[in-house]
């Protein structure tokens, strides 16, 4: 039997920085979940033949957050290879679009068929009455769009499209969500894992959210139902990645704490710790409300969960309310953090900026709330981004609203429309001020200590990665999010439709940028370390206590900042009390009935 091959490229795209450049890293923060899952789908394809048996599908996963895609030289090696192939760009947000477009453009030039998935192309369609130009050109230019998940056999259609070379125009399943309960294992091969920082992967063990956050594109891509793997599908990701050697996870899913199989997906990995030795840490995703969860928070700590991110949002209840963030209750917060930081783990959370009743003041204001009353360790500050897919979005869509016609933009750390209260200038310089605000080497000691108090913490963690924060936030200019470790910079990959700036002029200018950020990286790692290792060292850590350690109390909700100073931090106290003494009042009748029953 003749053989032939597919391969089939699968490219995570990054996105540019300001001056046109891809942003890529030697080593990369966050690993790609996205590209895990389709990976593991292709594999299943690959095994099962579906392009029939004498046609070998080979897999070649990118993630250009850690690894230069070159695609004249991945077109070359197809080309060396013989047989067909194709290219998808997967995950594709919308600030990732313009470079996902711009890799297309290449590819397409070369004669080879592309697709494109991901969030960008599935919310659009999910929430706008029309195909929105950027994508509508994408097609045109001969990019096939896919908007969707692709299990339950989808992946197979494109697949078979693409060897046939039918592949449609657009592939649309937002209507029909599949079902993820014993779908293939996302995973990737050890050497795309080794590039990332620590060799971490990423998994999800559930989609979609019941929520309405008007701000938020989840629900109208993965659906409001929620969709769930099973403790095996688990076992079985952690089994096939623990052969490879990773033992580090981040847990994508955006509530952890609303899956409801949580409890089974837990006591499943404490079996595999206590029974078999393995050990696994992880990162979470949960809400506000986690805590309220009986045995939430412990069996969390005991099946490997180390860090946790929280959508904090803002402890300005007027602004959670505006964004329908209902859930979010401020005076649950101290309890809610409290709680996670006496079990040990480190705390995350993201918190936005730019909502309508928001001015540099009481933004400002906030901040120092929030580093005086909240046991938190780090924050992720946003710009509050009308992103395509969200209701915010098709709102202003519908408005004929302004807003930035550059995707490149839509990261969070850009503002992308204008501010009812403060002018552009005054909106992006509070935004910046904020960081600097949180981050100061005083609050960076105050976190330091409040780990520093409990015995057995290491202080000089949380002042390691909140230095690591401050760092890509100065030297680099990017979100922390989006950082890595050593930036990588190519003259050639400039943005479509930029200079390629001359071979002199290039390197001159990185190589004072380097200089400039080793600076920058010297000091503040300097700083950082000193004050680790200082609090490490103070033998009275152990008696360290501020507000923010204190038990919560009855009268904390008359003296705080955080419910006195804050927009309507008065009316959700009101509320808390009324609901409590409701409670009460039901409690007492519930009482009087059993008792009455008794006599």
């Amino acid at each position: 039997m003749t053989r032939t091959t597919f391969q089939l490229i699968l490219i995570k795209p990054t996105h540019y920085d300001d001056d046109g450049y891809p942003i890529t890293w030697l080593r990369s923060h966050i690993p790609s979940n996205t590209l895990a899952a389709l990976y593991g789908l292709g594999e299943d394809c690959r095994q099962r033949q579906v392009l029939g048996p004498d046609v070998d599908i080979i897999l070649k996963p990118y993630d250009e957050t850690n690894t230069r895609v070159r695609a004249d030289r991945i077109m070359a090696d197809v080309r060396q290879a013989g047989g067909k192939a194709l290219i998808c760009l997967v995950g594709v947000q919308t600030n990732q679009f313009p470079r996902a477009v711009d890799l297309a453009r290449q590819f397409i030039a070369g004669g080879f068929p592309v697709a494109m998935g991901g969030f960008h192309a599935a919310g659009c369609l999910s929430m706008l009455p029309v195909i929105p130009p950027e994508i509508q050109a994408a097609m045109d230019m001969g990019v096939s769009i896919y908007a969707g998940e692709a299990e339950e056999g989808r992946l197979d259609e494109v697949l078979l499209d693409a060897w046939n070379g039918t592949l449609k125009p657009l592939y649309n399943y937002m209507d029909d969500l599949p079902g993820i309960d014993a779908a293939p294992t996302p995973r990737l091969p050890p050497a795309a894992l080794a590039r990332n920082e620590g060799r971490k992967s990423s998994f999800d063990l559930g989609r979609g959210c019941p929520f309405q956050c008007s701000f938020c594109t989840i629900i109208n891509v993965q659906g409001r139902k929620s969709r769930f793997r099973t403790p095996d599908d688990l076992e079985a990701i952690v089994r096939e990645n623990y052969k490879q050697g990773i033992t580090s996870f981040f847990i994508t899913d955006d509530n952890m704490a609303r899956n409801k199989h949580w409890e089974d997906f837990f006591d499943r990995l404490i079996e595999l710790r206590e029974n078999e030795g393995i050990n696994v840490s992880l990162i979470i995703q949960v809400d506000t409300q986690c805590h309220r969860i009986p045995n939430f928070i412990h069996k969390a700590r005991w099946a490997g969960v180390y860090r946790v991110f929280i959508g904090l949002e803002n402890v300005n209840p007027d602004n959670l309310l505006a964004a329908k963030k209902r859930q979010n209750k401020i005076t649950e917060y101290r309890k809610m953090l409290q709680a996670w930081h006496t079990s040990g783990a480190s705390t995350w959370a993201g918190y936005i900026l730019g909502f309508p009743g928001d001015t540099r003041e009481s933004i400002l204001r906030d901040m120092e709330i929030i580093k005086k009353e909240l046991p938190l360790d780090i924050l992720e500050l946003f710009m509050l981004t009308p992103l395509p897919g969200s209701e915010d979005h098709q709102t202003l869509w519908k408005q004929g609203v302004w807003m930035d016609p550059d995707l490149n933009k839509y990261d969070l750390h850009h503002r992308v429309v204008h501010h009812p209260k403060m002018s552009d200038a005054e909106y992006e310089q509070t935004y910046r001020d904020a960081w600097r605000t949180y981050y100061t080497p005083e609050h960076i000691e105050t976190v330091a200590k409040r780990h520093g108090s409990i015995p057995g913490r290491n202080p000089a963690e949380p002042a390691q990665f909140m230095t690591m924060f401050k760092i890509m936030f100065e030297a680099e200019g990017v979100h922390p999010l989006e950082g890595g470790v050593v930036r990588m910079k190519y003259r050639r990959d400039r943005r479509y439709g930029m200079p390629i700036e001359p071979i002199g002029v290039f390197h001159w200018k990185l190589a004072v940028e380097t200089v400039r950020k080793l600076k920058i990286y010297g000091r503040l790692a300097w700083q950082g370390w000193r004050i680790g290792q200082r609090v490490r060292h103070d033998p009275r850590r152990h008696e360290y206590t501020d507000l923010a350690l204190q038990p919560v109390m009855d009268d904390d909700m008359d003296k705080l900042s955080l419910f006195a100073e804050t927009a309507g931090g008065g009316a959700a106290v009101n509320k808390r009390r009324n609901e409590d003494l409701a409670r009460a009042k039901i409690a007492a009748k519930q009482n009087q009935q059993r008792l009455a029953a008794a006599e």
